[in-house]
């Protein structure tokens, strides 16, 4: 196997295709509108995926061309995090929008296809070596950043344009997969919730109205980051629930109760900050202080308590934000507070329904992190040679 030849990442680009974002006096909060052209920030990026295109803010067209013009990006475009969260990469999508202004913490790359694959390009600096080399030459005045030289001088691995296009279509195939399986779990649950509500609106004779705490143990977690050994189980904080392990995640080797472990498919409800409530589908894992884990009672499904949380849930958010002194959060009393729920005897028929929608979705997020694995273990590999493309193929073959 021949030794692969690194060259600057400027050299993948067409002329004048590194670009940073405007200097903040051009671009500030009040420039906002609520509709035009798109901006894209670092939440952009932030997804596993290719681009988050759920959270956008917008500009006029008019502040466009008089003040942007220079700070656009358009789709297929490469666009990287300047500052914040180091090491965030993401591919601007071919659509909604035509065009898009990248803002003050954002650098984009426009691609020579020529030379190379935008994907391509993307994957290079998925690699988590590639994260620690910005990092390393991160400026660390002020808030840790790079800028465009820095950005312009990175090494990207030269290939042949047929290559890299091999190797866009094997960690492609298991990202798409990805994608998928989010949409297939999404679906399912706001399928599930709706034939919930439906049911709970249509048949008052089938249901019955008690407190929250009558259908399930709410066990708080404890402070078991503190003195953490930092191998064995994941402590799930409020983080882990909404974003995943990263790089603050805690990990912990003591013995827990089982009371205080989340296993896939238990219903986590965090009572405090953001309150929210979720399927843990990660493996066994710690629940930390400020989350119940919740413990249906009588046999009644995961679901079921599931969906009972989500119909008080904007009311304990409220709750929570009226506490404007402290943290915001709920206290044991309002569990007491009653809730509509289906009758006993009608139990066992929704979740003959409703059951197989909580399934599936938990089957296709647990088959997303086998095959994040399996991307995140060949990615450096195939970028540095250490195996080829066709056995990488050959792996996700058995994967898909």
């Amino acid at each position: 196997m021949s030794e692969l030849e690194y060259v600057a990442l400027r050299e993948f680009a067409v002329p004048g295709g590194l670009v940073g974002g405007p200097f903040g006096s051009k671009l500030v909060s009040t420039d906002y509108v609520p509709e035009g052209v798109p901006v894209i920030r670092g939440q952009n990026l932030a997804s596993p995926g290719y681009f988050d295109a759920s959270e956008f803010v917008f500009v006029s067209e008019e502040k466009v061309e008089r003040d942007l013009s220079r700070n656009l990006a358009e789709p297929g475009d490469v666009v990287f995090t300047q500052r914040g969260t180091l090491g965030q990469v993401g591919i601007v999508p071919d659509a909604p929008f035509p065009r898009y202004v990248i803002s003050q913490s954002q650098m984009r790359m426009r691609v020579d296809r020529r030379v190379a694959e935008p994907r391509y390009i993307y994957y290079c600096f998925r690699d988590p070596r590639m994260v620690q080399m910005i990092q390393a030459r991160a400026i660390t005045t002020g808030v840790p950043h790079i800028n465009l030289g820095i950005l312009a001088e990175l090494p990207i691995p030269r290939r042949p344009l047929v290559e890299q296009r091999r190797i866009v279509e094997v960690l492609g195939a298991l990202d798409d997969k990805i994608a998928v399986n989010e949409r297939i779990a999404r679906s399912c649950d706001e399928l599930r919730a709706l034939r919930f509500v439906d049911f709970i609106q249509s048949s008052p004779s089938k249901v019955i109205e008690r407190p929250l705490s009558s259908f399930a143990d709410f066990v708080n977690g404890r402070a078991f980051t503190k003195n953490a050994t930092g191998t064995g189980r994941m402590v799930i904080r409020i983080a882990e629930i909404n974003s995943g392990p990263g790089g603050s995640t805690v990990y912990n080797d003591i013995d827990v109760p089982d009371r205080h472990l989340a296993r896939p498919g238990d219903v986590l409800f965090a009572w405090s900050g953001s309150l929210t409530v979720a399927r843990w589908f990660r493996p066994e894992a710690i629940v930390n202080q400020h989350i119940f884990k919740v413990i249906p009672r009588d046999g009644l499904p995961n679901w079921l308590l599931f969906e009972l949380i989500r119909t008080k849930l904007k009311k304990f958010q409220s709750i929570a934000a009226d506490k404007a002194t402290t943290m915001g959060h709920i206290q044991r009393r309002h569990l007491d507070e009653p809730v509509s729920a289906p009758a006993d005897d009608v139990v066992s028929r929704l979740d003959s329904q409703l059951g197989p929608l909580w399934e599936r979705a938990l089957t296709a997020e647990q088959e997303s992190l086998t095959l994040a694995a399996l991307r995140d273990t060949l990615l450096p590999k195939l970028m540095s040679g250490e195996i080829r493309v066709r056995d990488a193929e050959k792996a996700v073959e058995e994967a898909l």
